[in-house]
């Protein structure tokens, strides 16, 4: 998706995300992988990025999803970029923490704001994203759109942040600032409790290094 148009990126996400529960928050991952990516990279402002696939999806000649599904990923990928950014100095460091032989700024952009979306799920939203699913669907974007390698090491660095901080090595989620969700008032909050196709719990915690 990353440097296709509109209608080549609502193509390929048809055919990697069919339709099923919790479609909206799957396309919703992937177009803040694809805002912070454009950040890091290009300094593009992610809701600049977020508006132009908006105004784009309108604009497709066909679209695999309905209207309704891609403004729900809208306002989920931007309620995940404010979360990211609001604690992205704590998610930074904690993924230097949990992956010291890597400098931060010398991962490549896609391993970097996959573990952010990832961290972000896992440690500040999982209120309604569950441990387990916001890990596998962090590895998914991983095989999407990284490396061979990149499923390996967001996992392991994933799985080690997530004991640490199960184990108290690092500050308790719930004390840091949280994004505010774009929900219209009375929305209730929906869980998500399924884990994402093709991945398996085997892959929560590795027992080598990552990279």
């Amino acid at each position: 998706m990353l440097e296709r148009t509109v209608d080549e990126a609502l193509e390929q996400l048809g055919r990697i995300f069919p339709r099923g529960p919790f479609l909206d928050r799957r396309l919703g991952r992937a177009l803040a992988f694809q805002a912070l990516y454009e950040m890091d990279l290009g300094h593009h402002s992610p809701s600049q990025v977020l508006e132009r696939l908006s105004e784009g999806f309108g604009e497709a000649s066909a679209s695999p999803y309905p209207d309704e599904i891609l403004r729900e990923a809208i306002n989920y990928a931007q309620e995940l970029v404010r979360g990211v950014l609001a604690n992205r100095t704590a998610i930074d460091g904690l993924i230097q923490l949990r992956a010291p032989l890597w400098p931060i700024a010398q991962m490549s952009a896609v391993d970097r704001n996959v573990l952010r979306i990832g961290l972000y799920e896992s440690l500040y939203s999982n209120a309604t994203v569950p441990l387990r699913t916001a890990i596998n669907e962090a590895v998914e974007l991983a095989k999407l759109f990284g490396s061979e390698t990149s499923a390996k090491f967001v996992n392991g660095v994933l799985g080690r942040a997530v004991e640490a901080s199960a184990n108290g090595e690092w500050p308790p989620a719930d004390s840091a600032p949280v994004a505010q969700s774009p929900d219209l008032p009375g929305q209730a909050a929906r869980t998500e409790e399924h884990p994402s196709s093709g991945a398996s719990e085997e892959n929560i915690h590795p027992a080598t290094p990552a990279g």
